[in-house]
């Protein structure tokens, strides 16, 4: 029913065992986004240089792609933000869940810092399909230009069936694309070797002070326009801390290292060496890497590619979402537990359809990934900088970390970030806009849901009576008629009771012989042990209080814990009945919502899923006692 505020928990992470099908898997699913950032990154850092690609832009340029995706992706999120696992599960929430408890007085703000971020993270979840797969289509003008009518119809074609099989689940999804994923990095580091050894001193670039050389050459200004663009070069890692739930830390870490980073590297170097010996090949270094002769299938297999780019962004969305609503911070949704060895698998078919139908509108709307790459870049580096934050105070307060290691760390990584920032909202005016209102519009939901939760909770149970004192009132001569058989009332608050008991005496004026008080609640963790599922207290004239609690990437399935646990809470919930109270926001004329919040409120209330549904308890084991509530 509610989120444990003050539950912190934080025992060693649950790592999934790293065998070869996990590591394929994972490289089908995680590294998607960031493994055809090359497809469009260096082109569009070379646009931003608003110049020839002259020898010094070249080796700025890469010099800038290589310290960022090391320093970023390398650094920050693949070695110090994976040590900030929440048994083992990883996002934007699962990071908040770890931050909130240490953040003492910090804690409201920091509560909005991370939704925030987990906010900015559906922006890209929008954008990423849409620049992936068209750059992707946009290559089969270079094998006959006849087609370039057709671009767009295709690349939504592509979409709409990469939306149609999320169903299947990201695991199996992923062990369908690894293979392909494989094919690919090895084609990009193939590819990039050939050209490299063609033009080999371009491995200088590796020297930063070749980056430091050209911000002198280019000046402030086309500098930062260039880093909005080498920051294409970075999506998809947000996605790494994203996924490690669904994965593992160590899978992971693994391909990234052994496989993922050197075949972009030599990738970039390898667009490189061929911009140095053919400048016009500037206009498109990715597709020009390959022979004519091979680019009609390379283009088959860089859409292959470009899909399972989006999987990585929609896989830790979904994630997201099913942790935002354990931890009350959105509506109930159906979710649906798609894997039955990893809980962190999950579909949800109300954001599939939505992200479905604006990816696509992205797609008719802007028309090519050059437009689009306007777009991309500011949420996902406002998501990194929440990142950053969280991250920092997780390793104060929860590491203990002291200030002099956390400081430059920290304050490296955050430099590094606001840098980013900057850099890319020169993009606002031109498609930036985008992200950032879906962020907002998002935050603006979160926000008003808690707010709204709180109100009606408070206004529900304002006069309710304890239930100290209605137990005691059982024993009256005008106490209400107790009836054969056992009544489960779903509660929030165990000391009071609940609407749907007091509905129930006030129109029925019957108690059942056996009541049940069950509190659901969300642990601050992934997971709960079985051992650790239920907790019960006895009260008198039949009554007890039954605690059945799950992690926040768990499926509360109510039924399964009561029938796994029926010796000890001492009923049958198969033969029980289930009394739900259900809320009605009514407009209030003392509102505490403002005007626009309370409809918007009403609104989401009423859409969401239902509480049987949501805790899988049978339609017909179920009672519902609604009541309207001033909001």
């Amino acid at each position: 029913m509610t989120s444990s505020a003050d539950a912190v928990s934080t025992p060693a992470a649950a790592e999934h065992p790293v065998r070869p099908a996990l590591l394929l898997g994972a490289l089908g699913v995680v590294f998607g986004d960031i493994g055809t950032s090359p497809i469009y990154a260096f082109r569009e850092s070379l646009k931003a240089a608003g110049e020839t690609a002259s020898e010094t832009t070249v080796f700025g340029v890469l010099s800038m792609v290589f310290w960022a995706v090391i320093l970023i992706v390398a650094l920050k999120y693949v070695v110090f933000v994976m040590r900030a696992d929440n048994q083992g599960e990883g996002g934007t929430m699962a990071l908040l869940s770890l931050a909130l408890p240490v953040a003492g007085k910090l804690r409201p703000a920091l509560t909005i810092i991370g939704l925030a971020g987990a906010s900015l993270f559906f922006g890209d979840a929008m954008i990423t399909p849409a620049i992936s797969v068209l750059s992707a289509i946009e290559g089969l003008q270079l094998v006959t230009p006849v087609v370039t009518p057709c671009v767009v119809p295709i690349a939504a074609v592509v979409l709409i069936g990469l939306f149609a099989i999320q169903s299947r689940g990201s695991g199996s999804v992923g062990f369908l694309f690894g293979p392909v994923m494989a094919a690919w990095f090895l084609t990009l580091a193939l590819f990039g070797l050939y050209h490299l050894l063609q033009q080999p001193r371009v491995l200088l670039a590796f020297d930063p002070r070749y980056a430091l050389a050209y911000v002198g050459h280019a000046g402030a200004g086309v500098t930062f326009a260039v880093l909005g663009s080498v920051f294409l070069a970075l999506t998809g890692g947000e996605a790494l801390y994203a996924d490690m739930g669904h994965f593992g830390r160590g899978a992971i870490r693994i391909n990234w290292f052994a496989f993922v980073l050197p075949a972009l590297l030599l990738n970039y170097l390898g667009q490189g060496a061929l911009v140095l010996t053919d400048p016009a090949a500037a206009a498109n270094p990715f597709f020009l890497l390959f022979p004519s002769w091979s680019l009609a299938p390379f283009v088959g297999l860089t859409t292959l590619a470009t899909v399972i780019a989006s999987q990585a962004v929609l896989s830790g969305a979904f994630a997201l979402v099913q942790q935002a609503i354990q931890l009350g911070a959105i509506p109930r949704l159906e979710i649906r537990q798609t894997s039955e060895e990893s809980i962190g698998q999950v579909y949800v078919p109300q954001l599939n359809w939505l992200l479905a139908a604006v990816v696509l509108g992205l797609v008719f709307g802007f028309r090519s990934s050059d437009a689009l790459a306007n777009a991309y870049g500011i949420a996902v580096a406002g998501d990194m900088m929440v990142t950053t934050l969280l991250v920092a105070t997780v390793a104060y307060g929860l590491w203990r970390w002291p200030p002099y290691l956390i400081f430059p760390v920290a304050g490296l990584f955050l430099l590094l970030d606001l840098t980013f920032v900057g850099a890319n909202i020169h993009k606002i005016p031109a498609g930036g806009w985008f992200p950032l209102l879906v962020g907002s519009a998002a935050l603006t939901l979160m926000l008003t849901w808690r707010k709204g939760r709180a109100v009606a909770f408070d206004r529900r149970d304002k006069d309710a009576a304890t239930m100290t004192d209605f137990i005691a009132g059982l024993g009256r001569a005008d106490a209400p008629i107790r009836m054969r058989g056992t009544a489960i009332y779903l509660t929030k608050q165990t000391e009071i009771v609940p609407a749907a008991l007091a509905l129930n005496v006030r129109h029925n004026g019957v108690v059942h012989e056996r009541v049940v008080m069950l509190k659901v609640t969300t642990e601050r963790a992934p997971r709960v042990s079985e051992s650790e599922r239920i907790k019960i207290e006895p009260l008198p004239a039949g009554f007890s209080l039954v605690w059945l609690t799950f992690g926040f990437a768990e499926k509360p399935d109510v039924m399964a814990a009561l029938r796994l646990h029926r010796d000890e809470v001492g009923v049958d919930p198969d033969t029980a009945s289930f009394f739900i109270g259900r809320e009605k926001p009514v407009p209030s004329l003392r509102p505490e919502l403002s005007s626009w919040q309370e409809p918007l409120y009403a609104f989401m209330a009423r859409n969401a899923v239902r509480s049987p549904d949501y805790y899988r308890i049978p339609p017909p084991r179920v009672v519902e006692l609604g009541t309207q509530v001033e909001m």
